[in-house]
């Protein structure tokens, strides 16, 4: 069965195939796989070149329609179909394009959605397109998201440096492709294609995002290994709790265990709201006096489910290994009740999705 071809256009003046059917590509050279889908069909040499199917391309991205052309051959009509994966503000984050005999079977088109990342605001912008992906429940879709809580949904995953390098550094030319296996509540388990740009140009700062879905039935069992299991559980009992925080921005950008249960950290109009005004700018100071190696301690309010603030410690470690911009280990420790002091005087975040997800958490914590 002939594949279709995903097209990826994250990036001004740039296409390259990012997936043929299941299979990824890894940004490779456009012509040349145009070159070979026509190589299988020989009848369609006397009518198309590579130039011809790219400009359609091309024209499909530009108009952002679905295309459908039938092409005349001396062995049959053939058919070139063209598929266009818009993002949260309508532009065109790919094209996925079919070419072969008319009669041949076509494979069903998987769901795909294009996001954008934008570092000003840390967020991850979503279309409601997101809600056919596998792994994701309709009554949980924001049209904004932080990269804490896609974190937060993906299984055995060890490529978070790379991408919170490229998404808080953002380099044009810089790219990333990766396949993760994303949970959600009662959601089917879903596997990702997730292939991203940065940008930094008068449209975006931060980067453009590609999403497939390459959901199986041979997916692979994704059970939690032992020393992971016990780590976790041994910082739940220590009451510790251990996360990335972006220092100069004032976010938390990943749990390394279980989240603490006194942050309000998801479902945030903004990621930065996860620590007090007044604590802000504290945290961008502390980034210095890591660059020696050492580690650093800090006490700072963190937003709470409640809608105030809690006194919570900070142990912060140098992240070990490489990478571009400095991340920090934050150990946090729960140090005092709620604060008496004003909550923030509008709403904070999405509470209708909130009170969904952590009812749903609750009716699945096994009862002791």
């Amino acid at each position: 069965m002939i594949p279709w071809a995903t097209v990826e256009t994250l990036a001004p003046g740039v296409a390259s195939v990012a997936a043929m059917g299941d299979a990824s590509r890894n940004f490779a050279n456009c012509d040349r796989v145009v070159q070979r889908l026509l190589a299988k069909s020989p009848a369609l040499y006397d009518t198309l070149t590579t130039r011809d199917i790219t400009g359609m391309i091309r024209l499909a991205h530009l108009r952002g329609e679905d295309m459908d052309l039938t092409i005349p051959t001396g062995a049959g009509p053939h058919k070139l179909m063209l598929r266009p994966v818009l993002g949260p503000a309508g532009d065109v984050h790919a094209v996925r394009l079919w070419l072969g005999p008319a009669v041949a079977p076509i494979p069903p088109l998987r769901p795909a959605v294009g996001l954008i990342w934008e570092l000003d605001t840390q967020l991850i912008h979503q279309p409601v397109g997101l809600r056919r992906l596998c792994g994701v429940e309709a009554e949980e879709y924001v049209p904004r998201r932080s990269i804490a809580e896609l974190f937060h949904r993906i299984s055995r995953f060890d490529r978070h440096v790379e991408v919170l390098d490229l998404l808080y550094g953002p380099v044009p030319g810089q790219k990333l492709q990766f396949d993760v296996i994303v949970t959600s509540g009662s959601s089917r388990r879903g596997q990702w294609r997730i292939s991203m740009r940065a940008r930094d140009d008068e449209r975006t700062r931060g980067a453009w995002w590609l999403i497939e879905d390459v959901t199986s039935d041979t997916m692979p069992s994704m059970a939690p290994t032992l020393d992971h299991v016990g780590l976790r559980e041994a910082h739940r009992r220590a009451g510790t709790h251990l996360a990335i925080v972006q220092l100069e921005h004032a976010t938390i950008s990943h749990w390394l265990t279980e989240p603490a249960p006194w942050v309000r950290w998801d479902y945030l109009f903004r990621p930065v709201d996860v620590f007090h005004p007044g604590d802000r700018v504290r945290l961008a100071d502390l980034s210095g006096r890591l660059a020696s190696g050492d580690a650093t301690e800090a006490t700072v309010r963190t937003l709470n489910y409640g809608g105030g603030y809690t006194p919570t410690s900070l142990l912060l470690y140098p992240y070990p290994g490489y990478s571009v911009h400095r991340l920090t280990i934050a150990q946090l420790v729960l140090i005092g009740d709620e604060l008496p002091i004003a909550r923030p005087s509008e709403p904070v975040g999405y509470d209708e999705q909130l009170s969904r997800g952590r009812s749903h958490r609750m009716e699945h914590i096994p009862a002791h």
